[in-house]
């Protein structure tokens, strides 16, 4: 593995952890209010475009951040439909 690999798996990481306080907060608080649907939304599908494209050239740093943002903002769409007050 090059310097240049350990480069994206670190962003990766670091890019896909980005979202875990949100989703912890929300699961704790089972608050709502502030979250956005239609960012979430957007969040949701750009990941899934960036996971198409990182399975179809491998490039696994693109795939794991992205696999993994997209179950996270997956989670937050559940969160803000499941708990939004009716």
């Amino acid at each position: 593995m090059d310097w240049i690999e350990v480069v994206g798996l670190s962003g990766s990481v670091l890019s896909s952890i980005t979202f875990i306080p949100q989703v912890y907060q929300t699961w704790k608080t089972k608050s709502v209010a502030d979250l956005n649907l239609t960012m979430m939304m957007i969040v949701f599908l750009s990941t899934v475009i960036w996971l198409v494209y990182g399975v179809g050239k491998e490039l696994l740093p693109v795939i794991i951040c992205n696999g993994i943002i997209c179950f996270l903002s997956l989670l937050l769409i559940y969160f803000k439909l499941r708990y939004a007050k009716k």
